[in-house]
Parts: C-alpha cells; sequence; structure tokens
C-alpha cells in the first residue's frame, strides 16, 4: 500500500509545488511505493514561473502541474501532512492518523529585487526544500 504525502502551503503555487516536484521525483529515483500531492489553504490559481524555472534547473518538470485546493487531494486518507509556511500550519484541517510536520520556509513569491535576485531566493529555497524531502522519503 502506497505512503501518501502531502505537501500544504497557502497559494499552492511555489513551495508546495517544488516539494511535489521532488516528492515524486525522488520516489521513483528510489524505487518506494509512494504518492505525492501537494495543494493550497487559499489556491492561487497558478504555478509561478519562476518555480517553474528553478525546478527545470534541476531536470523536474513542474510546468503541467495546477494549483489544487485541500478539497482536490485525498486529504483524509493522508499518512503525512507537511506543512510549509506559518499560515498552512494555522489553517490547515487536522487528518487524524497522519504524522503532521512543519516546515516552515520563506515565501519566494514574495522575494524583491532584480529576476535574478529573485532566482536567487527560488534556489535556495528550492535546495532546503529538496534536502527535506529526499531525507523524509529515504527515512520511509
Amino acid at each position: 500500500m502506497a505512503v501518501k504525502i502531502g505537501f500544504i502551503c497557502t497559494g499552492n503555487s511555489a513551495r508546495s509545488q517544488i516539494a511535489e516536484g521532488f516528492g515524486k521525483y525522488y520516489a521513483k529515483k528510489l524505487e518506494k511505493d509512494i504518492e505525492v500531492y501537494s495543494a493550497g489553504s487559499n489556491p492561487s490559481g497558478y504555478v509561478h514561473p519562476l518555480a517553474i524555472k528553478v525546478m527545470s534547473e534541476k531536470g523536474i518538470d513542474i510546468s503541467q502541474n495546477k494549483s489544487k485546493s485541500l478539497n482536490d487531494i485525498p486529504l483524509d486518507k493522508l499518512d503525512y501532512v507537511i506543512t510549509l509556511c506559518e499560515d498552512a500550519a494555522e489553517t490547515c484541517p487536522v487528518v487524524p492518523n497522519a504524522n503532521t510536520q512543519h516546515w516552515g520556509f520563506p515565501d519566494p513569491a514574495k522575494a524583491e529585487g532584480t529576476e535574478e535576485e529573485k532566482l536567487q531566493t527560488f534556489r535556495q529555497i528550492r535546495d532546503k526544500i529538496e534536502e527535506k524531502v529526499k531525507n523524509l522519503l529515504e527515512g520511509l
């Protein structure tokens, strides 16, 4: 039976999309029976273009992903619920029997500066998310 993991943030446009991309990538690479989902407590309706760009730098295509609400994923069937921002940690419904963890990351979509400075912020957060996702999946 597959382990089901849900990555939750507010808009489901950047952090949780990045985590979903890495979750699917490492589940396949590690040959583990894991289903990976992402959703937002208040979905933005789009996947941030810089999230798509920094993931493509890692060879992971999330360009076809959609911004989803909590109702769009099997929330009550998740084994792991990972919140990636303070808002999601506070507003995410309690999922009985799920291992709930909070990984707080700043919202890269709020980065200011030039395009390159924004990309640097996205890359830093992407790399931190990758490390956490990889460690989680290796431990399953």
